[in-house]
């Protein structure tokens, strides 16, 4: 094995946010702090960079064993419109808060299986959320859609509604695979939604795909990939499989653990996508991205000004994501929040015109600098950092974790900057980890995060 993989592969977070939220504060948090600190921002950022939604629409018609996110499985499409209604009274509640009317520059809708919806439903969702908004300059609108159920009237009517961009998550080809992930669709599904969405105007097209799954092999994996880049899309994002059985409402018990690739195996499926991207005119952005040149996101990294949150790598720069829908994250900057995670607890709080709010987290003055020097490494791979940023034992356990890193050919760094090498790039999230305060201070017991391999 890799003695780098041995060595690394340990438990570690994605740091879509920081502190990560096993580390979140609840006795810091109300709230009446939640909403003070999305005013501020809200105030400083609207008309500037506007505001992020992310819309998290939770049904499925049927159970995908790999998938950790939250959602609710159902053939029954008579839950449609009461969901839809709901998110637009949290939308309005939301709006008695503010000041002004936002100025959104970001729209995401994440899943479960937006695409689960009707057409009308979504039309009904947007135009809802859009009536009582401006549009920034520049916006971006995004949704993820499943090459089974997206129709090409799904894909003009949110084209009409502003969006330009569509991800599909396609996972992998293999029908072994495919079958233990329960996730069967065909390689025409996806040519035709990817043909459809370029037919009808959208300007940047995404494909994902999984590695790491259980029954992959370098043979497979290639296969895939091959059929991935006969399809041109425009951007690819090639995500390492998060193995989380132990969490809650989690579906990942289709297979066993023994199915899955090894450490050293994941870690060479990855390189074989990313040599055959490369050499395919796709150039690899932050930890699990890539993209042709004249996507936004090869711009915003060469611009510096690639950006990561909740909803992962993203070219928006605002300081303002709402999360509306049942188990959404908000991010005000200076504090989370995340809605209650049972689509009947939402609905009824929503029916009471409560706020269905779960948790949050309101950072401190630390956090927010730790919180930059990850994003700054997640986002450009390197960062800087202050003399008083550390105290002095924490500035020499830094630097001694640092140096073994810079032994292994990860990094360079100096007294008061790093910057992470070609090699570095695989262990991007154990960098991180370096900095993590409060993954280095509150010792948690239990498990809470994926390997980072």
């Amino acid at each position: 094995m890799n003695p780098l993989i041995s060595k690394y592969n340990v438990a570690g977070p994605r740091y879509t946010s920081y502190p990560t939220v096993p580390y979140w504060q609840s006795d810091t948090y109300s709230n009446s702090s939640w909403l003070s600190s999305l005013n501020l921002t809200f105030q400083a950022s609207n008309n500037f960079t506007g505001i992020s939604l992310y819309i998290h629409l939770p049904y499925c018609e049927s159970l995908c064993t790999f998938c950790g996110c939250n959602k609710r499985i159902t053939k029954n499409h008579e839950v449609e419109k009461p969901y839809i209604q709901a998110v637009l009274k949290e939308w309005q509640l939301y709006l008695n808060h503010f000041t002004e009317k936002p100025r959104i520059s970001e729209i995401h809708l994440g899943g479960g299986t937006p695409s689960f919806f009707k057409p009308e439903m979504l039309k009904m969702l947007i135009e809802g959320i859009l009536d009582f908004a401006i549009l920034h300059d520049n916006i971006e609108f995004s949704f993820e859609g499943h090459p089974a159920n997206t129709s090409s009237k799904h894909l003009q009517t949110l084209y009409d509604l502003g969006f330009r961009r569509v991800s599909f998550g396609v996972q992998d080809y293999d029908p072994i695979v495919q079958k233990a992930i329960h996730r069967i669709q065909s390689l025409d599904s996806v040519q035709r939604v990817t043909n459809w969405s370029k037919q009808i105007g959208y300007e940047s097209v995404s494909h994902d795909l999984v590695f790491g799954l259980p029954f992959q092999t370098k043979n497979s994996m290639i296969d895939t990939i091959h059929k991935t880049l006969a399809l041109q899309p425009d951007r690819i994002a090639f995500y390492s499989y998060a193995h989380v059985p132990w969490l809650k409402g989690n579906g990942q018990r289709g297979f066993k653990d023994a199915d899955l690739p090894s450490a050293e195996l994941k870690r060479e499926l990855y390189e074989i996508g990313r040599d055959l991207f490369e050499k395919n005119g796709y150039v690899e952005i932050g930890m699990d991205h890539f993209a042709l040149a004249h996507d936004s996101m090869f711009k915003a990294m060469q611009n510096q000004t690639l950006h990561r949150n909740f909803m992962g790598y993203t070219t928006t720069q605002t300081k303002v994501v709402l999360g509306l829908g049942v188990s959404s994250i908000s991010d005000s900057w200076s504090g989370f929040s995340q809605n209650v995670k049972d689509i009947d607890e939402y609905l009824e709080m929503l029916e009471n015109n409560q706020l269905p709010l779960l948790r949050g987290h309101i950072l401190t003055e630390e956090d927010l600098v730790v919180r930059q020097q990850i994003l700054d490494i997640m986002c450009q791979f390197k960062t800087s950092w202050q003399t008083d940023d550390f105290t002095d034992e924490e500035r020499a356990n830094l630097f001694v974790k640092l140096e073994g890193f810079k032994q292994d050919g990860l990094l360079s760094f100096d007294e008061n900057s790093l910057i992470v090498q070609e090699a570095g790039k695989p262990f991007i999230r154990n960098i991180c980890m370096a900095f993590d305060k409060r993954m280095l201070r509150e010792q948690i017991v239990g498990k809470l995060f994926s390997q980072t391999v």
